[in-house]
């Protein structure tokens, strides 16, 4: 007997017609149902393995649309940030710390200008999104606690590793908090330290032990379970509740005219010596959230 395949059921599932995937994301029609959306994308004669494209699900005027590409401005410094960690995983392995440390500074900047350009451009698409939460993992969970272990932890073993870990794996949830609440939490605030600012912590806290060497060295011990506490420390205000001030929206209001010069006489001390300036606002812009939260708890 012959077997006699049957026809694919078009009536549940329509497949897409040639022009419904076009470069222009508010001329495609919305899909509402996720099951049906993700078996037109897989029924897609152009999506396939051969091909080096972003097929991806975004809203448009209010519609859930699909669009094909990506942004190519905010992407690029996105990959530069991710560069920089690299070269600071490399560079710590190599015993160049300094070197290292600038690199994750230098991601931090650019994470920092890769979404004001999105912004900026009306560049955000849900690719961008992820690929920067994946580049922060790098440049920011990985590249200081590789850092911090190679420049003081490894004598301590496996305490060191277990201490460099932990910071690692508190910046991956605290990037993946941080992307299943986009839209439900105020963004006036960030729930939990930043990892760029955490990142920041332990890498200005190296800087400094690093430039004065004469005088940390003479504690070498001491030193070590001090950075250990700290990158713990620092990990752990990443998974926490308390609420740190984002200055997303500082930029766009006017503020009195003494806080520019507050600001200057800020900027002068930190020019004195750039990694204690650093660390030491770094210091209490993370007291500050506790000291919030502490007070809100009281009068609460």
């Amino acid at each position: 007997m012959t077997n006699v395949q049957s026809p694919k059921d078009e009536s549940n599932h329509p497949p897409l017609n040639d022009g419904l995937l076009q470069d222009s994301a508010a001329a495609q029609p919305p899909f509402v149902d996720e099951h049906d959306f993700n078996i037109r994308l897989a029924d897609n004669e152009s999506y396939d393995g051969l091909t080096f494209e972003v097929i991806e699900a975004e809203v448009a005027e209010g519609q859930r649309v699909v669009s094909r590409g990506v942004y190519l401005a905010p992407n690029l410094i996105t990959t530069l940030s991710l560069l920089s960690g690299f070269y600071s995983i490399l560079a710590s392995t190599q015993g160049e710390f300094y070197k290292a440390s600038l690199a994750i500074f230098l991601s931090a900047i650019l994470d920092g200008a890769d979404g004001r350009v999105a912004r900026m451009l009306n560049a955000q698409s849900p690719f961008g999104e992820q690929y920067d939460s994946l580049a922060d993992m790098l440049a920011f969970g990985v590249a200081p606690a590789i850092l911090v272990y190679s420049f003081a932890l490894q004598p301590l073993g496996r305490i060191g590793l277990g201490c460099a870990f932990v910071f690692t794996a508190c910046a991956a949830f605290r990037l993946a908090r941080f992307n299943v609440q986009v839209g439900i939490v105020d963004k006036k605030y960030f729930v939990g330290l930043a990892s760029p600012l955490a990142a920041i912590l332990v890498t200005a806290a190296v800087m400094v032990a690093v430039d004065h060497n004469e005088w940390i060295g003479q504690y070498d011990t001491a030193v070590m379970f001090l950075f250990a506490a700290w990158v713990v420390i620092c990990g752990l205000l990443m998974v926490s509740n308390v609420k740190y001030y984002s200055f997303k929206e500082f930029d766009k209001k006017k503020v009195p005219f003494v806080v520019l010069i507050i600001g200057v006489l800020v900027m002068s001390i930190v020019l004195y010596d750039i990694p204690v300036g650093i660390l030491a606002i770094g210091i209490i812009y993370a007291l500050s959230g506790i000291v919030t939260t502490i007070k809100a708890k009281a009068n609460f």
